[in-house]
């Protein structure tokens, strides 16, 4: 049997429709928003979670029933309906189009899934089942939240100062995964968690010296301040 083919899509500037205007159509928008995606939502009525994004100039509302040509220019498709002559109607345009399509809740019309996602600033963690149980995939990514918390954005963002560092004093790949390796068994998230920054940036240095790499922990901290955090978005589908 084969497999689903994770990736991930930059669909930043990119036409991307919506078919639906209920809860459903509501979230997949929610998780599409951060993307930077250009979304179009199209159905004859509009919950008030639509409406109020529509309103902040998040998305662009389309009052009408879906026809043939609405898909045009979208680079992906998503349709929250239920009606299976509706579906077989978007599907076979989405076709037609060569888009990627997805239809909520019925796998057999998709020719791509959406798992329930955990979002740490720039870490991702994706979690799917291949359609066999979403909600038990939203389960498991609530239970991944324990041992990922918020603070993971700014551990990720410390291990990417620490990273410019190393390569800017050309360490090779292993002892750049050697370092990684330490950084990720030592205490640097814990104190992350408990707000000790400054403490997360001494060991930081204290591993970057044991590799010849001289920086002090303020300036690390000052490195890693340079940057808002990027927004906490979760999302389940």
């Amino acid at each position: 049997m084969s497999q689903y083919y994770p990736i991930m899509l930059d669909l930043r500037g990119r036409e991307v429709v919506v078919i639906g205007g209920n809860r459903m159509a509501a979230e997949k928008v929610a998780g599409l928003i951060s993307s930077g995606a250009c979304i179009t939502v199209i159905h004859t009525t509009f919950c008030a979670a639509l409406r109020e994004r529509a309103e902040r100039g998040e998305i662009t509302l389309r009052h009408k029933a879906y026809a043939h040509g609405d898909l045009a220019g979208a680079f992906v498709v998503f349709a929250a309906v239920t009606d299976p002559e509706l579906i077989a109607a978007i599907e076979s345009e989405a076709q037609e189009r060569g888009q990627l399509l997805n239809i909520v809740d019925v796998p057999a019309h998709c020719n791509f899934i959406v798992p329930s996602i955990l979002r740490r600033g720039q870490l991702t963690i994706a979690v799917s089942t291949a359609g066999a149980s979403p909600s038990l995939a939203k389960r498991i990514r609530q239970r991944l939240e324990d041992i990922f918390p918020s603070t993971y954005d700014q551990y990720i963002r410390l291990a990417a100062v620490a990273r410019a560092h190393t390569r800017q004093h050309g360490l090779t790949y292993d002892q750049r995964d050697q370092f990684f390796g330490d950084f990720f068994a030592s205490d640097i998230s814990l104190l992350l968690e408990e707000g000790d920054q400054h403490g997360a940036a001494s060991i930081t240095a204290k591993l970057l010296a044991q590799h010849g790499v001289e920086v002090s922990a303020e300036q690390i901290l000052q490195e890693l301040h340079q940057e808002s955090p990027a927004p906490q978005v979760l999302t389940t589908a």
